[in-house]
This record gives structure tokens, sequence and C-alpha cells, in this order.
């Protein structure tokens, strides 16, 4: 079984870590979920789910100030690390090694172990410290991956908009997904 940890941050677009959520459930990944304080109230303020709507079966919730959970380790083997979205506060811990939470752990010890770490970064516009945080950790490896949505699939809803960059993430962990309409020319 695929097992990915997903961290929620407080950078608005929550809705994006919780389609993701839901999406990791339905293709039958493991999902270690971590949600920062500030996403907590974010969910609160921008979409009708609860925390309780966020606990799956296939998923296990740490929480952030938990630095001995599992993510923490390189002993814990996983397949990737998602953080959608991820706001600049995070953005700037994981760049400069502040590890200071466990989202923040787990994605140093991504880098470290030189496991796939996906950042879909959220703020606009951006500034030049965001970017040199940006094309520091993309030189290390990690993958920035905006949530811009794309309009070549002729999208009827944002519902479609949001399957297809779910895809798009599906895409990057190596995980077999018909949720991408693929361009065909």
């Amino acid at each position: 079984m695929t097992r990915i940890v997903l961290a929620i941050t407080g950078a608005t677009g929550a809705l994006y870590g919780i389609k993701l959520l839901n999406e990791f459930n339905h293709a039958g990944v493991e999902t270690h979920l971590i949600i920062s304080d500030s996403a907590k109230k974010t969910i609160e303020l921008e979409t009708d789910y609860y925390l309780s709507d966020l606990e799956t079966t296939n998923s296990q919730q740490h929480a952030n100030s938990n630095i001995a959970a599992p993510p923490a380790s390189g002993s814990f083997l996983h397949d990737g690390m998602v953080v959608a979205p991820c706001s600049m506060k995070t953005l700037s811990a994981i760049a400069n090694g502040y590890a200071d939470n466990l989202i923040n752990r787990a994605a140093d010890v991504a880098i470290k172990e030189r496991r796939k770490l996906i950042l879909l970064v959220r703020e606009t516009p951006l500034s030049p410290i965001h970017l040199e945080n940006m094309l520091k950790l993309a030189r290390l490896g990690v993958i920035i991956m905006p949530p811009v949505m794309s309009f070549y699939h002729l999208p009827n809803s944002i519902e479609d908009m949001m399957k297809q960059l779910m895809g798009r993430i599906f895409d990057q962990l190596q995980i077999e997904t018909s949720l991408v309409k693929r361009w065909t020319g």
C-alpha cells in the first residue's frame, strides 16, 4: 500500500488538502495527516468541513506539536509528502531547516532522506523572498507546485479543475489515477 504524509497549513486553500485527502482515501492510500493550528482556523473560515470530517479509514492523524510522531523520523518509510496548501511561513521554515513542529520536521526528514516532497505554495503576488525560498528548495529536489488551475481539459466546474490538480499531484507521486484528462493535442 502506498503511504503518504499530507500536511495542511494555514494558507488560504485548505480545500486543496481536504480534497487530496479524500482522493487518497478513495485510492486506498494510507495517509498520515498533520494539520497546523492555523489550518484548523482556515478550514473553519473557508469551508463547510469540520475536523471530524477529515477522519478517514485510511488515515492517521498526528498533532503538529507531536515531534515524536512517526513522520518525524527517517526510519518511518513513506512514498512522499505533500503540503497542501503550503503557507509562506511553512515554506520559509522548510527552506531554512527550522523544524519547530511536526510539519516542518517531516518535510526536513523528507529532504534529508531524499524522498518526494511536494509543496502547493499558496500566495500571490510572490515576493523575492518567497521566490528565493522556492528556488532554494527546488535545487534540493523539492517539487514546487503552485495550485494553478488548467483549462485545456475544458472544465465545467471548480470540481473539475480541482480533480485535474489532484490528478497532477498523483502523477508526481507516481500513483495511478483516472483524475487527469490527458492532453491529446
